[in-house]
C-alpha cells in the first residue's frame, strides 16, 4: 500500500521548524542574499532524498506477507532507535502489522514515539496506518519474577534435580551452606536471556501471528553479541548437563534397584530437552537468510565504523546475514561552510573512504542518512525520517 499525499505533508508542516523544510518567503528570493536561497534549496534535496546509490532497498524489504525479522544495531548513540522507530512505521504505513521491540536495558524506544512504552506489554502506537505495537522489555521486572519464583520455591529446584540423580544427601550439605541465597541475585546475562524467551514467544504463540514484521531495537554491539551468541551457549550447556544426568542417573538407578526404590524421573530431562529445542529454533531463525536480516547503524565517525566492522564480522562468524549498512548524521553540502563545518565535514568523509575500503564492510548495502536539525520524536517525525532513510 502506497503512502498518500496527506500524511506526508502533514509531517513536513509537523516539522517546519528545520531550516531545509520551512517554506522560503519569495521576497528575500528578489531583494537579498541569493547564495543564502542556493544553501537552503541544498538543505532542503539532500535531506528529503538520497543518492540512487544509497537506497536501502525498501520495496524487497515489504515485499510478500511471510513474517520477516529485523535486528537493527551498533555503537551506542548512532541512531540505532530512530532508524529502528521509523523502519516499523513505514512498515506500518505500508500495510505491514508491525513490532517494534526494544532488547536495550538502557530504553529510548519510549522517547522515540513520545508514548510511554515501560510496562514491558505490547503497547499499540498511535497514529500509523496499519497496526503497529511496541515491547520494552523490562529487565527489573524480570529479575522481580526471578526473585520470587526462587523464594515461591523455597530454593528447592536444585535440590529436587539432585534428588531425582539420588543425590540427595549431596544436597542437604550444599544446602548447609546456604548457597540458596545466590539466587536472589539474577545471574549474568538475565536481560540477553529475557530477549531470547520474547523471541520464542513471538515464533510460537498465537497471540503474535498477526505481526508480518518484527523488529528489534538492540542494544550496543557487546549486548547483541551476546544475545545471538546464546542460543548456541545454552544448546551446548544443556547438551552437556544432559549427559552428565544421564550418567549419573544410570548409576543412581543401579544403587537404587538394588533397594528396589528405582522409579521414572524423566520430568527435568524432559524439560532440559524442551528448551534445547526451542534455543535450536531460535538459533536457526536468528541465521535464516530468508526470514531473518540483522541491518549495522552508524555514524561516519572513524570510532564507530571500525566497531561497525568488528561488528560485522563477528555477525558473519555466527552466520547471522547482514546486507544493509545505515549511516546517519550525514551533513548534507553547503554552499557556504563555516570553519567547523568545513572540518566536521572533511571528517566524515574520511570516515566513509574507510568503508569503500573496509573488507567486512565494503559489500553492504550503504544507507546514508542526513543530518537534520530537529529532534527525531513522534510518529510524524519518524514518518518524516522513514521517508529519507528507507528508501
Amino acid at each position: 500500500m502506497l503512502l498518500t499525499p496527506s500524511p506526508f505533508l502533514a509531517c513536513r508542516l509537523s516539522l517546519a521548524a528545520s531550516r531545509h523544510l520551512s517554506p522560503c518567503p519569495p521576497p528575500l528570493a528578489s531583494t537579498r542574499s541569493p547564495p543564502t536561497l542556493v544553501v537552503r534549496r541544498t538543505l532542503r534535496v539532500q535531506s528529503i532524498a538520497t543518492p540512487a546509490e544509497a537506497t536501502a532497498g525498501f520495496d524487497e524489504m515489504a515485499a510478500g506477507t511471510q513474517r520477516k525479522y529485523y535486528m537493527l544495531g551498533g555503537k551506542g548513540g548512532v541512531g540505532k532507535t530512530s532508524s529502528a522507530a521509523s523502519l516499523a512505521v513505514k512498515f506500518a504505513n505500508n500495510g505491514h502489522p508491525t513490532l517494534v521491540v526494544s532488547t536495550d536495558p538502557a530504553h529510548s524506544l519510549s522517547d522515540s514515539f513520545a508514548q510511554d512504552l515501560s510496562g514491558g506489554t505490547l503497547v499499540p502506537v498511535d497514529g500509523p496506518d496499519s497496526p503497529l505495537f511496541a515491547l520494552e522489555i523490562n529487565p527489573e521486572k524480570a529479575r522481580e519474577e526471578f526473585r520470587s519464583a526462587s523464594q515461591r520455591s523455597g530454593g528447592t529446584g536444585v535440590k529436587d534435580l539432585m534428588d531425582s540423580m539420588g543425590l540427595g544427601l549431596l544436597a542437604e550439605q550444599l544446602g548447609e551452606l546456604k548457597l540458596g541465597e545466590l539466587l536472589d541475585t539474577p545471574p549474568p546475562g538475565l536481560d540477553e536471556a529475557i530477549a531470547i524467551s520474547k523471541v520464542m514467544q513471538f515464533v510460537e504463540a498465537q497471540e503474535y501471528r498477526m505481526f508480518s514484521r518484527v523488529i528489534f531495537d538492540t542494544a550496543p554491539t557487546g549486548h547483541t553479541l551476546r544475545l545471538l551468541s546464546l542460543p548456541d551457549f545454552l544448546d551446548a550447556s544443556i547438551g552437556k548437563i544432559m549427559k552428565l544426568r544421564q550418567k549419573l542417573a544410570s548409576a543412581a538407578s543401579a544403587i537404587k534397584s538394588v533397594f528396589g526404590q528405582e522409579g521414572p524421573q524423566q520430568d527435568a530431562t524432559d524439560k532440559l530437552e524442551q528448551l534445547r529445542e526451542r534455543m535450536i529454533k531460535v538459533r536457526e531463525l536468528f541465521r535464516d537468510t530468508e526470514s531473518t536480516e540483522f541491518i549495522i547503524v552508524t555514524i561516519p565517525t572513524v570510532m564507530a565504523i571500525s566497531e561497525s566492522s568488528r561488528l560485522c564480522s563477528s555477525l558473519r562468524k555466527e552466520n547471522v546475514p547482514v546486507k544493509r549498512l545505515v549511516i546517519n548524521q550525514i551533513l548534507p553540502p553547503s554552499a557556504s561552510d563555516c570553519k567547523f563545518c568545513a572540518m566536521k565535514r572533511k571528517d566524515q568523509m574520511r570516515a566513509l573512504e574507510m568503508i569503500q575500503n573496509d573488507p567486512e564492510l565494503m559489500s553492504l548495502k550503504q544507507i546514508q542518512a542526513p543530518l537534520v536539525d530537529v529532534e527525531i520524536r513522534g510518529v510524524p517525525a519518524l514518518r518524516f525520517m522513514g521517508e529519507i532513510v528507507w528508501k
